[in-house]
């Protein structure tokens, strides 16, 4: 009997066991049973969406925080997860039996288009996930791009809504949570260092000091404060308000606080033994899960060799655009000298962080008002820009992107980095704005989120690939579009992709032709005209986050050649805005399934009756 047919039939004596508390016993109960494993096994097949539907909210369930992403707010609303061993295994369970039970119930050439896609998708995830699950314990848990020292106090700040006194009691059951939910993570931590599984020495310093900035009795703690704002928000008398903050305040005092102070003292024992090479072949078959990490981020079977010749020739054509740039601006000298120049001018540099939030808002308003011109779909949930808070500046990535909540509860938010302004240039404002907001991120994962009609693990999972290769085409778009009129900025464009080119010879570089740091920082020092703040974190964010760095690249490369493919078929029938939505409208796929979608929509235009001209 198929796993199907075991979840149909689980059903059938559910009803079978209630019918029989009436009196039914013996051989009739029997009998029963049995004809309730022949209508099982016999009853149509539900819509194969029925099973992602039940996947989702078994997988749901098993993460508070993905439900608070999502707004639902329930009796999990003040509950972090499980991190165990034993949850993982749980999660990878309910992962590869739920595709076992689609690939036994359903076969793909019976299915319609869009069920035969998330048929396909969904069995890719499950194979991706195999593919890794040997290495699930070779990552990092703490570091300064990831790890709940950053990631608790950012998600209570950004995503746990308090719009009554359940929510702000909610906010305060996690705040007590912390502390266990904290101590299983850092023993985790302990368990991996003392196998050698941990990062480079360097590392150290900077979550640390993240741990330090929460513990600071200097500043206002970043956590107990934003209670304490969201409190201010609620109709509630001074003796309400002020019996919250002091549930909070012991929550934080007996619960939280001591966790911190643990997991510092594990993080500086760490840091007495910690290793100083940077990459991951360090470890044992760290060959075999770099190449996982590859295939996962990029979707292709690009061996790392491949990968970084593909950066290395990247490198070399952006080079020969920004000469063009250099001459059209008069600049005389070579492209290292521009780059010098670009880089430590302080007419590239903004003075305050309201002038640079400022100029990013005027850049999102212009674009956004062109965005019916290229695109037929648009998103509906609106876009907040904000800078990093104080508590993660110092560690936190240069820009990055947060979804919309599904229910509208929230909206996209892009996060900009303004920790050091001369490390956020003015030339490249433009292109990293429309990365992250529009049409870049913002559109692409608000439309993803905003497909009623697929299969929840499609409006809300993600290909790196695909994601962070239409982020970078976003980049490349805005030219197309009208925008950097000023040469500098289209330099600063030119820059932004180069620096994904980068990625390809540096990730790979360290991860598998074993550089160091140094070499690294002196690649991109020499090839790009970043400043030194912005390569030494780019360089540190690459060592701890192996391989995703060169989906960027991969993908944008495939996007762009799978529209000049369109237009040169095509020809005068190409519609800019039906080539987007036919890679939008599917949500994230892998880049073999993409170039297979724009195929079919090459082939369904070419089908079409030539239009009728007028006489």
């Amino acid at each position: 009997m198929s796993l199907h047919s075991k979840v149909l039939l689980s059903g059938a004596l559910s009803a079978f066991a209630l019918a029989g508390c009436a009196g039914g016993q013996g051989e009739p109960q029997a009998y029963a049973a049995d004809a309730a494993v022949q209508a099982a096994e016999e009853a149509p097949k539900p819509a194969i969406n029925t099973l992602f539907e039940e996947y989702d909210a078994a997988q749901l369930a098993l993460s508070p925080e993905s439900k608070a992403y999502r707004g639902i707010r329930d009796e999990d609303y003040g509950k972090w997860g499980d991190s165990s061993e034993a949850a993982e295994q749980r999660g990878q369970d309910l992962l590869q039996s739920t595709a076992q039970a689609m690939r036994e119930g359903y076969g793909a050439a019976e299915l319609g288009e869009e069920d035969r896609l998330s048929y396909r998708l969904f069995d890719a995830v499950a194979k991706r996930s195999a593919t890794g699950w040997p290495y699930r314990d070779y990552g990092y848990i703490f570091d300064q791009m990831n790890g709940a020292q950053s990631s608790f106090p950012a998600f209570l700040i950004n995503i746990h809504r308090v719009s009554n006194v359940g929510d702000a009691q909610a906010y305060i059951e996690r705040i007590e949570g912390i502390g266990p939910a904290l101590d299983q993570l850092t023993e985790q931590s302990r368990e991996r260092a003392d196998r050698g599984i941990m990062p480079p020495d360097w590392v150290y310093p900077y979550v640390i000091s993240d741990i330090e900035n929460l513990l600071s009795s200097e500043t206002p703690n970043p956590i107990l404060a934003d209670l304490s704002a969201k409190i201010d928000k609620l109709d509630l008398s001074d003796d309400e308000g002020g019996d919250l903050r002091g549930e909070a305040q012991s929550a934080w005092f007996n619960s939280a606080r001591p966790a911190y102070e643990r997991l510092l003292a594990e993080m500086k024992r760490q840091q007495g033994f910690a290793p100083t090479d940077d990459g991951i072949w360090r470890f044992e078959d760290g060959a075999g899960y770099y190449k996982a990490l590859l295939a996962n981020y990029t979707t292709t079977d690009l061996t790392a060799d491949q990968i970084h010749d593909i950066g290395l020739r990247e490198v070399a054509r952006i080079h020969g655009e920004m000469r063009q740039i250099m001459q059209q601006v008069g600049f005389k000298g070579t492209l290292q000298e521009f780059f010098e120049h670009t880089r430590s001018s302080d007419r590239f540099f903004y003075d305050t962080r309201e002038a640079y939030l400022a100029d990013v808002q005027v850049r999102l308003d212009a674009m956004e008002a062109k965005l019916p011109e290229f695109f037929a779909t648009l998103p509906k949930a609106p876009l907040v820009v904000k800078p990093v808070e104080a508590f993660r500046e110092k560690s936190a990535g240069k820009a990055f992107y947060n979804s919309p909540a599904a229910d509208g509860s929230r909206p996209g938010t892009y996060y900009v980095n303004l920790y050091n302004l001369r490390d956020m240039s003015k030339n490249e404002l433009e292109a990293l704005a429309y990365h992250e907001g529009l049409p870049g991120h913002h559109l692409q994962r608000t439309i993803q989120t905003e497909l009623g009609d697929v299969p929840p693990f499609r409006r809300f999972g993600g290909v790196t690939a695909y994601t962070e290769g239409w982020g970078l085409y976003s980049e490349e778009l805005g030219k197309d579009m009208g925008f950097y009129t000023d040469p500098y900025s289209d330099f600063g464009r030119l820059g932004m992709e180069l620096w994904r080119a980068c990625r390809l010879v540096v990730d790979t570089g360290i991860h598998h032709k074993r550089w160091s740091r140094e070499q690294a920082i002196e690649y991109l020092t020499e090839n790009t005209p970043n400043p030194e703040g912005d390569i030494r974190k780019a360089i540190e964010r690459y060592v701890v986050y192996p391989g995703q760095a060169t989906s960027y690249m991969i993908g944008k490369l495939k996007i762009m050649e799978l529209r000049g493919r369109a237009q040169a078929e095509l020809g005068g029938r190409f519609d800019i805005r039906g080539f987007h939505d036919v890679v939008l409208l599917s949500g994230p796929v892998p880049l073999d399934i993409l170039e297979e979608n724009v195929e079919g929509w090459i082939a369904e235009v070419k089908a079409r009756p030539e239009p009728v001209m007028g006489q």
